[in-house]
């Protein structure tokens, strides 16, 4: 069974909409190990309301923290340390769909960044969508988790942007699972369209 981590290239770029894809595509389990802030409506609630499959099982957070900032923060607000020892990754004989908080090199700690809880034998999706800065941005992320030997592959979000896309891809080599479009709506059936659309490519990561 794959374990694949989500990561971004920034925040806001379609991160928790493309987990919910992927995991309907594999009909995978999700875990977001960090939650800072929305607990009430949180990312594991929002995969959760978008997935039409049975067989996908939602595990807890290893912290789920009150305010929406950088977890270091957040965890420092509630007057705890974050613990990589602590962020245990649920145990399941599913495919595991992982959901990162931010960028890789968010601080957990005052030593840690989300790069520390990807794990050797991950698969990593990197979501990148087109704004001023996003190539630079998108570069450092796949270089980094190439240079760390992560298997790496792009899902591209928002309108399309052939010449942003293009050099990604020329100059990383990474392989492309396809975009989503900036839907109007975000449901269970827009969900389900891109699952079915990227079901292949997902499988044979």
């Amino acid at each position: 069974m794959s374990k694949i981590f989500i990561t971004g290239i920034s925040t806001e770029v379609g991160k928790t909409l493309v987990s919910a894809i992927v995991t309907e595509a594999l009909k995978a389990d999700y875990w977001k190990p960090i939650q800072a802030g929305e607990l009430d409506d949180s990312d594991t609630h929002k995969v959760q309301r978008l997935i039409s499959n049975k067989i996908s099982k939602f595990h807890t957070n290893s912290y789920a923290l009150q305010t929406p900032m950088s977890p270091h923060a957040a965890a420092e607000i509630d007057g705890i340390e974050i613990a990589l020892e602590k962020i245990c990754c649920p145990k399941t004989k599913n495919n595991l769909v992982i959901e990162g908080a931010g960028g890789l090199l968010v601080p957990l700690n005052d030593t840690n960044t989300i790069l520390d809880i990807i794990q050797p034998e991950y698969k990593v999706i990197v979501v990148s969508r087109h704004y001023l800065g996003s190539i630079n941005h998108s570069l450092m992320t796949i270089k980094l988790l190439q240079e760390k030997g992560f298997e790496v592959a792009v899902i591209f979000s928002g309108n399309e942007h052939p010449t942003t896309e293009s050099i990604i891809q020329k100059m990383t080599g990474v392989k492309v699972i396809g975009r989503v479009e900036e839907e109007p709506i975000i449901d269970t059936a827009i969900v389900k369209k891109y699952a079915d659309l990227f079901s292949h490519e997902l499988e044979n990561l």
